[in-house]
């Protein structure tokens, strides 16, 4: 039986961290790694948050997304008041261990954000010659896949 509050290694040197096989996740000061999860089969950017280490190992644990809400200082697992659970297909971490990737699949209403977007990432940014008269975000997507009030209450 896996004890799951205790499956991370201790972080080696950088030949361990690059090349080993043990997992050593590198959380900052405030015990938070970030994480992104995108679309397994699309790619596309879903959204971006952070994991503490209960986060990390439920995640490992269910298959299913956990991150840490910093607005709310508590644990979230990805869908639990909306059905939108992120089933997660791959789970990667970067080359020195201080990034997670998560590549899922969206379930529920097929939306990864809490406004009802498909994606957090929802909007450009115009740069360039574009961006020359002042920054206007440009709308990427235009249909809410739910309606958050409903979902979630008056807020």
């Amino acid at each position: 039986m896996t004890d799951w509050q205790n499956i991370f290694a201790a972080r080696g040197d950088k030949k361990q961290l690059e090349d080993g096989t043990l997992l050593a996740p590198k959380f900052d000061q405030n015990g938070l790694i970030p994480a992104i999860a995108t679309d397994y089969d699309s790619g596309e950017a879903l959204m971006f948050a952070y994991m503490n280490r209960e986060a990390l190992a439920l995640t490992i644990k269910l298959g299913e997304a956990v991150y840490w809400s910093r607005s709310r200082q508590e644990i979230w697992h990805k869908g639990a008041t909306s059905g939108n659970v992120q089933v997660v297909r791959e789970l990667r971490i970067d080359c020195d261990q201080d990034a997670i990737w998560l590549r899922v699949t969206q379930k529920g209403f097929g939306s990864a954000c809490h406004t009802g977007y498909r994606s957090c990432f929802y909007r450009a940014i115009p740069t360039g010659a574009a961006a020359a008269g002042g920054v206007q975000l440009v709308f990427k997507e235009t249909e809410k896949l739910f309606d958050p009030g409903t979902v979630y209450g008056k807020k």
